[in-house]
């Protein structure tokens, strides 16, 4: 157990980017705190992985052998977001199930998901982003006296931030004009201020979607807010696409089958957020023609014929 909770230098290094050099500790005593909750919570460990803010260690229950996730993350409050979006949404088929928290620690225990193959790396239709977008924006929840939850704009102004970042660290800082960012964060921002106040998962993607059972697709890691729910449909309506034409009518095919989604503020969430999707992609050597279309969308450019 010990060997799997350990944590590498390279992701050492990339939680360092993240939270600074005050995570390292804690990746120190990862391997004790994965050991102490694995005696609590009934655990065999059996592998691990994880993103940019928290490791993640699949898991089986002592005795039934059932699929669990252990996920534990430096920053609490990460942990403390995701587990109130999850308490809200209990009982949603759509979404990964919370078993456990201990908040103190930064842990969560999240019920399997079987197949649980990532959507990205499936064939889906328009129809199946409905499906789950609808099924997210039907539980009425709102903002209560004690949520931990920020509203969207804090959201938006982190992403912006971090895709600053990233350009830097990539030296693409002239990627963009300057103008052009800081017109794309404004118009991102407006956007976050209006429209209504509903539960928003806040980064949902094919990545962050995994095939469950009877077909139905679970969304997992949410990144939650208090803002527009138009904001999550546009990793979906921007995916795969060349040209403008095909983007309007895809926001107007998904609008029609998502009960109270207006097509012209996805239309406008994509214009706005297109620099953030681009940037991970220029920065990581992409140079597709849909790549292309992202960077031309985001300098209010024309867009790339089909």
């Amino acid at each position: 157990m010990k060997n799997l909770a350990y944590v590498t230098p390279d992701i050492r290094d990339r939680l360092v980017v993240r939270f600074g050099p005050a995570v390292l500790p804690w990746c120190d005593g990862l391997p004790g705190l994965v050991a102490e909750l694995a005696t609590r919570w009934d655990l065999d460990v059996l592998a691990a992985g994880g993103g940019g803010t928290s490791r993640v260690f699949r898991c089986a229950r002592r005795g039934t052998g059932a699929p669990v996730w252990l996920k534990l993350t430096p920053e609490h409050t990460i942990a403390g977001e995701e587990a109130e979006a999850l308490r809200a949404w209990a009982g949603t088929p759509s979404v990964v199930t919370l078993l456990a928290q201990d908040l103190a620690l930064g842990a969560l225990l999240l019920q399997g998901v079987e197949p649980g193959v990532p959507l990205r790396k499936l064939a889906w239709e328009l129809s199946d982003a409905a499906a789950l977008l609808t099924e997210l924006r039907s539980a009425a929840h709102t903002p209560g006296e004690h949520s931990v939850l920020k509203p969207l704009s804090h959201r938006v102004g982190f992403l912006f931030d971090l895709a600053d970042s990233m350009l830097t660290a990539a030296g693409k800082k002239g990627l963009f004009a300057p103008a052009v960012l800081a017109r794309a964060r404004e118009a991102a921002l407006g956007l976050a201020a209006g429209g209504p106040a509903r539960l928003v998962h806040g980064d949902l993607h094919p990545g962050n979607v995994l095939s469950g059972p009877d077909a139905r697709m679970v969304a997992i890691d949410p990144r939650p807010a208090w803002g527009d729910p138009d904001f999550d449909a546009v990793d979906w309506v921007l995916d795969g696409v060349v040209s403008l034409d095909v983007l309007e009518d895809r926001i107007g095919e998904l609008a029609g089958m998502v009960p109270g989604q207006d097509p012209d503020r996805v239309s406008a969430w994509c214009r706005a957020l297109a620099p953030l999707v681009a940037i991970p992609r220029v920065c990581g050597g992409r140079g597709d023609a849909g790549t292309e279309f992202l960077v031309a969308l985001a300098a209010g450019g024309p867009s790339v014929t089909r």
